[in-house]
């Protein structure tokens, strides 16, 4: 008897994802995320407040860590330098570089790791249009921090407006800092290196990168401990909303698609009749060798009739 598989356990490939239609994809969010920090710049007064008021919950709350370590950064330039470069380059090193390992290593998780990313990067742009917040650097000098990116932009292709390169400091919002996607995507790097990376190398750096991340947005009077807190947030609502994105995206995916061909439903009169265990019969029987009434075959030929005899007309002899 042949093997049948049983429906429903048959593999189903998955979808092959093309690196010419996911750059583009990662283009157009990271457009989005430069735009609308660009656009949404919000009152500078508001973003003072907002920025001062932090200040105050972080005090009430015994939380200040900001001014250690930007009195720190300041006096040490072999911290404050390398903290200056960590800042103004591997928030857009190592997150492509993660994704881009992702697609050609780790495909099967690619999708929804990408697709995290994406949400949680929507989800801050939401914050800085909604809470525009003056970072601690630009705070007035009686608040007692430097920016250590301006004290030290001798070393580096920076200037004085954030990390933005020396003569484009227009080009960038500065009060976009609550939540600091600095710290999320930082902390998305770790996850994605402890879930997937090999070797203790990998577990190491998932813990180091995000954490060091946090200590120098701080140390440079980039961020607020708090906007770090808003941060790793953020990522963790971008993890819940991820399977709901991704299952909106099938869904409209679906009903866009075309050129799926239409399989033709099946035509009674040529599909053998299966009766049991494969056993087929053919389209004029019911059971194997079941003959109809006598009168189909004439006289004398009733359903227990060899061949034979019921071909000459006699009858079958008696049993």
């Amino acid at each position: 008897m042949p093997h049948t598989e049983t429906p429903g356990t048959e593999a189903v490939p998955a979808t092959r994802m093309r690196w010419w239609t996911e750059l583009p994809l990662i283009l157009l969010v990271y457009a989005c995320y430069s735009a609308g920090r660009l656009v949404v710049r919000g009152d500078v007064s508001d973003a003072v407040d907002h920025g001062l008021a932090l200040l105050r919950i972080e005090k009430a709350l015994h939380l200040n860590a900001e001014h250690p370590l930007n009195r720190l950064f300041t006096s040490e330039p072999w911290i404050g330098i390398p903290a200056d470069f960590w800042y103004a380059s591997l928030h857009y090193l190592v997150t492509p570089a993660l994704l881009v390992w992702l697609f050609r290593s780790r495909a099967v998780h690619y999708r929804a790791a990408r697709t995290w990313l994406m949400t949680s990067t929507f989800i801050g742009l939401i914050g800085f249009t909604l809470l525009p917040t003056c970072p601690p650097r630009l705070l007035d000098p009686s608040h007692g921090f430097v920016d250590t990116m301006a004290y030290y932009s001798s070393w580096g292709w920076w200037g004085g407006e954030a990390s933005a390169p020396r003569g484009l400091g227009g080009m960038t919002n500065q009060y976009a800092a609550m939540p600091s996607l600095h710290v999320g995507w930082a902390l998305w790097c770790g996850v994605i290196l402890w879930k997937y990376g090999r070797g203790r190398w990998a577990r190491t750096a998932a813990v180091v990168y995000p954490l060091v991340t946090t200590i120098v947005v701080m140390g440079t009077a980039n961020h607020y401990f708090l906007d770090a807190v808003a941060g790793a947030a953020v990522m963790g609502a971008g993890f819940l909303l991820a399977p709901y994105v991704l299952r909106y995206a099938d869904t409209v995916k679906a009903r866009f698609r075309t050129g799926a061909p239409d399989v033709p439903a099946a035509s009674p009169a040529t599909d053998a009749t299966i009766v049991s265990a494969g056993c087929q019969t053919s389209a004029g029987e019911r059971i194997p060798r079941q003959r109809q009434p006598e009168s189909r075959y004439g006289p004398g030929a009733g359903p227990g009739a060899s061949p034979s005899d019921a071909g000459e007309g006699a009858p079958a002899p008696a049993r």
